[in-house]
């Protein structure tokens, strides 16, 4: 028996497939290296999406999500005040937790829509400023870096941020996507399904690495000290951040894809170039020490240099990651509705039995 249910299959899915052996992620027929950076989040939507809601095609997707976060920021500056004093994420449970289980906008498309509007108005709150209404004419990373700033974002940041929502758009039945196809699979409905979605993600064991790896960076100091640092960690046993995933047994797949998005944007930083002596250093000292466990870097060591290159505050890493994976969790809620059948995994007892009578 396996207590964190590794290797039990509880869903047939078309969406995604995680080979760990080989370090391969296949999206709804697509090597992820084929998706990201050349093909739109939209896009990806609309794969994931065909079949269960509608047909949909990538310019029927950004149309529909554009109309919908306009719909969705309708009535949004009433809310913003209940979400002070709330984490971003416990700010974004809770706005998605208002919206309605029937509205005129598909379900899918509307928490596809939410997400962006409302992760951009609690950060500018938090920050003492006023929402910014979105433009349907947007793409969706286009028009969250829009309402973030308050004014148009450069392309290459449009570019980078659009290839990051893809890469994480969909990852197998991860904890998260688990816990929205359970509560799917008792017809609760997409914005519940969804929330709960959010709640998994919310762990620090699920989806919280990325604002770590760069407390790690800022720990380590000067370039000289990365050998010491490094060695150190290990020494008192403690997880060099970035490193190893449950699942991969070599690289995991996205982070030589945002890898390579990083680079677009390294400009005259060395912030990234100083990442990458660290990733050098850090897996040639784990394999060094952990040979019976290889570790490779993981989708969250990029991750955290890409976000903090759009100019990202460290706790929107997890919002901005459900602003991608909420269009994965849309796509397995319409699956598991389709399947209509009720996850009800068995346990087994360890606990006392009642005694005999005499």
């Amino acid at each position: 028996m396996s207590l964190g249910l590794d290797d039990v299959v509880a869903a047939e899915t078309v969406l995604s497939h995680v080979d760990g052996e080989a370090g391969r992620l296949i999206i709804r027929g697509y090597d992820l290296e084929d998706l990201a950076g050349r093909r739109s989040f939209e896009a990806v939507a609309a794969i994931l999406w065909e079949g269960f809601a509608t047909e949909d095609r990538e310019e029927t997707v950004r149309a529909a999500l554009g109309t919908a976060r306009l719909a969705v920021y309708e009535g949004l500056e009433a809310k913003l005040p209940f979400t002070d004093g709330l984490s971003p994420v416990e700010a974004l449970r809770f706005l998605l937790a208002s919206l309605p289980d029937s509205a005129p906008t598909p379900a899918h498309v509307l928490v596809t829509a939410a997400m962006p509007v409302f992760a951009a108005a609690i950060a500018r709150r938090k920050a003492g400023k006023g929402p910014v209404p979105p433009d349907a004419t947007r793409g969706q990373a286009a028009d969250l870096l829009h309402m973030l700033r308050g004014s148009p974002a450069p392309e290459d940041h449009v570019r980078a941020l659009d290839a990051y929502l893809v890469t994480v758009v969909d990852h197998g039945l991860n904890a998260s996507t688990f816990a929205a196809r359970v509560v799917a699979a008792t017809r609760a409905g997409m914005v519940s399904s969804v929330v709960a979605g959010l709640c998994a993600l919310k762990g620090p064991l699920h989806g919280g690495a990325p604002g770590p790896v760069l407390d790690m960076l800022d720990g380590i100091g000067p370039e000289e000290a990365i050998p010491g640092w490094l060695a150190g960690a290990l020494d008192r046993g403690e997880r060099l951040m970035g490193f190893g995933h449950r699942v991969y047994r070599v690289r995991d797949p996205r982070a030589d894809v945002l890898k390579a998005v990083a680079r677009t944007l390294r400009r005259g930083s060395d912030r990234i170039r100083f990442a990458e002596k660290v990733e050098a250093a850090a897996l040639d000292l784990l394999a060094q020490r952990k040979r019976s466990r290889p570790l490779q870097t993981n989708v969250e060591f990029y991750t955290a240099l890409v976000l903090e290159a759009l100019e990202l505050r460290r706790d929107l890493f997890t919002p901005v990651f459900a602003i991608g994976r909420v269009a994965g969790w849309a796509a397995h809620v319409l699956e598991q509705e389709a399947a209509g059948r009720l996850i009800r995994p068995q346990s087994r007892y360890v606990g006392p039995m009642p005694r005999q009578a005499a």
